[in-house]
């Protein structure tokens, strides 16, 4: 499969996008308004550029990936108008009919061996495996799926890099273990229960050594990241250390 040379061109607005409408959802990174009929706009809080998570959408769309489809960006890159989706997020999927947990995890497993059949393109950065060529997620995680009539698609491409899947993979189990996802109460139902199912069936679809080999690294790189808790780095470390 040949990969582009260049980063795909993205419409920009010569005077930025309009004001936007009510806001719709907040995240550790950017909020998310109302934009007019079947669209969103995400914008950083930190005025930080999403042009790259931009290209790498629309690469990952043209590849049969399921993702938003991308309308326009601002000149500075800060504001995102994109394709608005109907549907819950896979989480609260999970917590009103826990019983799909087995055919939701492998929904989420297969989300994972799609993406790792793309090529990662040129312009994204390394994971932090620092090997591997695939297009990688690194935060698909049942919050990042929104189960929509089509099917499911994932959102929140902030840290989309080049790697190996079982990086991805261990990532996710790191997130699904921890249990530090902001969701409230719903998340709380879920992985206070069920949360050794969920793992398991989705750790069932891969090689799970493969994974495991991976999750010191990937520990190391997400207590670097600002945006985790206290407690979120203590169950990170916490799961390290009962697999050594």
């Amino acid at each position: 499969m040949a990969l582009p040379s260049a980063l795909p061109t993205l419409d920009r607005r010569a005077d930025g996008v309009r004001t936007p409408g009510p806001l719709l959802a907040s995240g550790r990174d950017s909020d998310i308004f109302e934009y007019g009929d079947g669209l969103v706009l995400r914008r950083s809080r930190h005025h930080r550029s999403l042009e790259v998570e931009a290209q790498t959408m629309e690469y990952a769309r043209s590849q049969g990936y399921p993702v938003p489809a991308v309308s326009e960006l601002s000149r500075d890159g800060t504001d995102l108008v994109m394709e608005r989706l109907d549907g819950p997020v896979m989480l609260t999927a999970l917590s009103r009919r826990p019983w799909t947990l087995r055919s939701q995890a492998a929904v989420l497993a297969d989300l994972h061996r799609r993406l790792h059949e793309i090529p990662a393109p040129p312009w994204v950065p390394d994971a932090p495996s620092g090997h591997g060529d695939r297009l990688v997620h690194l935060d698909l995680h049942p919050l990042n799926v929104i189960l929509t009539e089509r099917g499911p698609t994932v959102i929140d491409w902030t840290r989309a890099a080049r790697g190996d899947a079982a990086t991805d993979v261990a990532v996710t189990w790191l997130l699904l273990a921890s249990g530090g996802i902001p969701a409230g109460r719903a998340w709380a139902t879920v992985l206070g229960r069920f949360r050794s199912l969920l793992i398991a069936s989705f750790l069932a679809h891969f090689d799970r050594d493969a994974v495991r080999a991976e999750l010191p690294g990937v520990a190391e790189w997400k207590m670097a990241d600002p945006n985790m808790t206290a407690s979120e780095r203590a169950a990170m470390l916490a799961l390290v250390h009962h697999l050594s």
